[in-house]
């Protein structure tokens, strides 16, 4: 099952490092029957644009925790591969956000890797600021995390993520 995981450039770090890492709280979000059911018609790669913006956005509130070091105004969204065994549907917490068990995967679960290009950073740092007003429905503030959603993440394959570090 693909699973998209929020992450930060620190995280991607930690991953380069020891071959593995831990999804922040055990969750990641993917295509779920709740997110088929959401929609009254679609694809699958609609599905999937849907649930990646919902990892992105989980991102931003990883980077408004203002713990991240490196590049503390880049998204990362991580998609991994995993068996079915190791997801839960939590529909409680919204459509797409799932609980993996095990929550720490390896490098060789990684399907691809996401992150905001340097021109992203102005808007993903208006996001930040606002992320928290715009989940409890500030329309500006909804609007401000729009622009930053809307920047496309930059791809990556796992094999190239010694070379992502090295030039970050």
């Amino acid at each position: 099952m693909r699973v998209y995981v929020p992450a930060t450039v620190d995280m991607l770090w930690q991953l380069n490092e020891s071959g593995e890492l831990t999804a922040r709280s055990g969750y990641g979000f993917m295509v779920t029957p709740a997110v088929r059911d959401f929609f009254i018609e679609g694809e699958e790669e609609d599905f999937s644009e849907y649930v990646f913006d919902d990892a992105s956005r989980a991102s931003l509130r990883l980077l408004a925790t203002g713990e991240v070091e490196k590049f503390p105004h880049r998204r990362v969204v991580i998609s991994i591969d995993v068996p079915d065994s190791a997801v839960t549907y939590r529909p409680e917490l919204g459509e797409s956000v799932v609980s993996l068990d095990p929550p720490t995967f390896s490098l060789q679960s990684v399907a691809a890797i996401h992150v905001d290009v340097e021109s992203s950073e102005p808007a993903t740092q208006k996001a930040i600021a606002v992320i928290d007003a715009a989940d409890l429905g500030d329309e500006d503030a909804e609007l401000t995390v729009g622009d930053a959603l809307a920047n496309y993440l930059a791809w990556f394959d796992p094999s190239e993520l010694g070379v992502i570090v090295e030039l970050l």
